[in-house]
């Protein structure tokens, strides 16, 4: 990943599709993939996240707080293409 803030994105889409799926490994597996890179990649710990009119992920970086934002209706469109045409994307179990 070339940059924290992508890193952030693509974990953020797949953690919230692990959340509305929480038997699909693949989900479980991709959203555990993407926290290690930020974790290892970025230095990222601490990762929360709160959902208001956007979504909020706040974390630490090499020890300091710091926080970013995201537009929900980006973040759920992985999500929302998955829950209309759920054929296309196999729930594999764990």
């Amino acid at each position: 990943m070339k940059s924290l803030q992508d890193a952030l994105y693509n974990w953020l889409t797949i953690y919230v599709v692990a959340r509305a799926r929480p038997d699909d490994a693949a989900a479980q597996e991709t959203a555990a993939f993407f926290k290690e890179i930020l974790k290892r990649d970025f230095h990222v710990t601490n990762v929360k996240v709160k959902k208001e009119a956007k979504y909020i992920v706040e974390y630490k970086k090499d020890d300091e707080e710091e926080s970013a934002c995201f537009p929900a209706e980006l973040i759920e469109a992985m999500l929302k293409q998955i829950e209309e045409a759920p054929e296309k994307y196999d729930n594999y179990p764990l």
